[in-house]
């Protein structure tokens, strides 16, 4: 299963994002490929609190359309909510240890282990500092040039 970051829900949502048309040509993949896809529930909080920002945007998403947007995603038949479950303090403090993160990173730690407790075979973001973890396999679809993703390595919830 492929998880998305706050990053990439950002660009594909704002029009005035540079790398709009490509995430949102990546997102759209997802929700119409038909295969399970995620995104952890921080990242729908910080997608939210991003795009309706008024110093982050100028003019800002209304709220109506940014909780439109959460709407259309969850929409697809093949999304998961990613969420903590019973293992998850115990694989978070593995990640902050072996990671060394502190401070802003504990917040990757979190989505990075939210993405291993659900069985994430690839959290696709645009931020570097994710490859500091080596529990989840982290790729830049804006980047790369084709997606391969086969039936073998996708996980279903």
């Amino acid at each position: 299963m492929i998880a998305v970051d706050t990053n990439i829900l950002v660009y594909a949502h704002r029009e005035d994002s540079s790398w709009h048309a490509k995430a949102s040509e990546k997102v759209r993949w997802l929700v119409e490929t038909g295969l399970d896809w995620g995104i952890p529930w921080p990242c729908v909080h910080e997608f939210l609190a991003i795009v309706t920002h008024p110093k982050i945007y100028r003019p800002p998403t209304p709220f109506a359309l940014a909780v439109a947007q959460v709407d259309a995603w969850l929409a697809s038949p093949t999304i998961r909510l990613i969420g903590e479950g019973n293992r998850y303090w115990d694989l978070l403090k593995d990640n902050l240890t072996q990671s060394k993160a502190v401070g802003p990173v504990v917040h990757d730690a979190r989505i990075v282990t939210l993405c291993r407790e659900f069985g994430v075979t690839c959290l696709w973001t645009a931020d570097r500092d994710f490859s500091r973890f080596g529990s989840v396999k982290v790729e830049n679809p804006l980047i790369r040039k084709k997606v391969s993703v086969t039936q073998s390595n996708v996980s279903t919830q």
